[in-house]
């Protein structure tokens, strides 16, 4: 509840958008991570991972639960995304349809991306392994990045060329 009015601000569907219940559906679930007893979380996180699944089946979104996310992620358009639950997102940012954010290698499941604030992320963009994207970047659609982008550059291509953003 603590960001739900704030994320709705930024969705031009308002509640009829499908990116901001499976936002929702994220917050519910990681919400409780803030109480140790099993007896509050063991019932919560089966309610959750119900919830989950619908959004899975109705929205082709998978957020991982563990997952860090900011205030007012933007989820465009729906359909084909998947961020990994040991990545971070923060403020601000924007992802649209067939993003994947997640890890590179089986051998390594936990190194997921971190992700700053004011990131706007195009359709199709693969955001892999144990990155680092700074504040203010652009992720091309369809772009595989696979090395950090600092802040204020752009990542476009496969594999991802980094550029300064032109002022």
């Amino acid at each position: 509840m603590k960001y739900f009015f704030d994320d709705l601000t930024v969705y031009r569907e308002g509640l009829l958008a499908q990116g901001f219940w499976a936002l929702q559906i994220y917050r519910f679930g990681h919400a409780r991570f803030k109480y140790t007893s099993k007896f509050i979380r063991l019932p919560w996180g089966a309610i959750h991972l119900f919830l989950s699944k619908l959004s899975e089946i109705f929205f082709g979104i998978h957020i991982g639960v563990k997952a860090e996310i900011g205030r007012r992620l933007v989820i465009e358009h729906f359909g084909s995304i998947v961020i990994h639950g040991a990545s971070s997102i923060g403020d601000d940012c924007v992802i649209r349809q067939e993003v994947t954010i997640g890890n590179r290698q089986m051998s390594s499941p936990l190194e997921a991306p971190i992700i700053g604030s004011n990131v706007n992320i195009g359709a199709g963009a693969k955001i892999l392994g144990q990155v680092t994207i700074g504040d203010n970047v652009d992720i091309g659609a369809n772009a595989v990045v696979i090395s950090n982008v600092p802040t204020l550059h752009i990542a476009v291509g496969v594999p991802a060329i980094i550029k300064p953003k032109k002022s």
